[in-house]
């Protein structure tokens, strides 16, 4: 079994909001895709540091679990280029865990 977390940026590079319709349009696609995903709403900070500046960005997080590896690797490439294009993002970070359920 896997583990993939999402990390959405709130904001675009201009400062301008990810609308909640957006983010929760992103959270249904999840639980169509993987029939459930878990998500986490209270913003969290990221910091990235590229040459000498620090970036950082308030995101929040969806979690989903699944045995169909292949099929969730392909999605999540997928989306991570959508959701670079539409968010004007040079990266979003999406991770990949070993997880067992008990």
């Amino acid at each position: 079994m896997k583990e993939y977390e999402l990390y959405l940026p709130l904001f675009l590079n201009d400062g301008t909001a990810v609308a909640d319709e957006f983010i929760a349009g992103l959270g249904e696609r999840l639980v169509a895709e993987f029939g459930g995903c878990t998500f986490f709403p209270q913003p969290n900070k990221g910091l990235w540091k590229m040459g000498n500046v620090v970036f950082r960005d308030d995101v929040v997080i969806f979690r989903v679990l699944t045995g169909d590896v292949r099929p969730a690797r392909r999605f999540f490439r997928e989306l991570k280029s959508e959701l670079m294009r539409e968010l004007q993002q040079e990266a979003i970070l999406i991770v990949e865990k070993d997880a067992e359920t008990l």
